[in-house]
């Protein structure tokens, strides 16, 4: 894995008050970016390097940064210290935190999720809180929610037909995910169209969350002494609540049972100002966000995605794309057998 620049490294590192650089070690484990350990004279740190092209210009390190920063002022303590960035090298150092990803979700971890996202809520009284970005993906109207999954299936129609394994990938998308996703949304329209809340009508700035988005326990870390740490906050920003309960339970790599399901949407709109219209956004959603997921699956396939995995780590891109293939074969299988709310 290609190093940064160490004079940009050395820079960051005195900037955080570390002291003098001694090593910088690359990590396994980022998805989108590059990431280090750094040995510093005073300790030792995370060091970032985010992805950023043409085809995908968001500011990672932008809307990371600001999160954290902000998140950190207001006394939480459950993510990594952010402590310094240079958005002219797209760097940023935060605190290294050891700790092991969670093997599955339990009672435990399922209350401090709920714990972060309470103290969120109730950071998004502060002043500052309204200069944050809107979250990647934001959407705040069941039409918008509906408009996204439909651009990542769109997406997916367009994949390049060089390989059998692409192939087997587009012939799975056109015969067997688009009609599923066809129904979904329509069924889903239609249930808004005949609630008393529009289809169209956008949720009021108070029944918004400060949302960490692709929140999980994917993205979370055990210490030894049991303590949770919460991680990669590229995405995180203004958003549906209901879009945060239905990723937490769609995302696959940590998957969390939907018994839990009561407990943290309880959770959630204990801080919003109608909890039942939540709710119903969120049984509403769900089957959708399912099938968001599913693309997300076979993002493999796309070339934006494929240039953003080679940045951050080297792997065998065909036998990943056979894997996340037959992933999504199985999720799309389980949602359509389970009906509008898969178990």
């Amino acid at each position: 894995m290609k190093v940064p620049d160490t004079h940009a490294i050395e820079k960051l590192v005195t900037k955080a008050g570390l002291g003098r650089l001694r090593e910088v070690a690359p990590l396994i484990g980022g998805a989108n970016n590059r990431v280090f350990r750094v040995e510093c004279e005073r300790g030792t740190a995370l060091l970032k390097a985010y992805f950023r092209s043409q085809a995908d210009p968001r500011d990672r390190l932008g809307a990371e940064f600001a999160f954290s920063r902000f998140v950190w002022s207001c006394g939480v303590r459950s993510i990594p210290q952010p402590l310094a960035c240079d958005p002219a090298t797209n760097l940023g150092l935060f605190e290294f935190v050891a700790g092991e990803r969670p093997a599955r979700a339990t009672d435990f971890l399922v209350s401090e999720a709920i714990q972060f996202i309470s103290r969120l809520s109730a950071a998004r009284r502060r002043s500052n809180a309204a200069t944050l970005p809107l979250a990647s993906e934001s959407c705040f109207s069941v039409e918008q929610h509906l408009r996204l999954v439909a651009s990542r299936t769109k997406a997916l129609e367009m994949i390049v037909p060089e390989s059998d394994i692409n192939r087997e990938a587009l012939r799975f998308v056109r015969e067997e995910m688009l009609p599923s996703w066809e129904a979904i949304a329509a069924s889903a329209a239609v249930e808004a169209r005949s609630s008393p809340r529009s289809f169209s009508r956008t949720l009021d700035r108070a029944s918004t969350c400060l949302s960490p988005s692709d929140f999980g326990f994917h993205n979370a870390l055990v210490t030894m002494n049991g303590h949770v740490t919460f991680l990669d906050f590229e995405y995180a920003g203004w958003d549906d609540p209901a879009k945060l309960i239905c990723d937490f339970f769609c995302q696959p790599t940590v998957p969390v049972p939907r018994t839990y399901l009561d407990q943290f949407a309880g959770g959630v709109s204990k801080h919003v100002p109608d909890p039942a219209a939540l709710r119903i956004r969120c049984q509403l959603l769900m089957p959708v966000y399912s099938l968001k997921w599913i693309c997300i699956r076979l993002n493999e396939f796309l070339p934006q995605s494929a240039s953003r995995r080679g940045f951050s780590r080297d792997q065998d891109v065909e036998e990943r794309k056979y894997r996340q293939l037959a992933s999504a074969r199985a999720a799309l299988a389980h949602v359509m057998d389970r009906g509008r709310v898969p178990a």
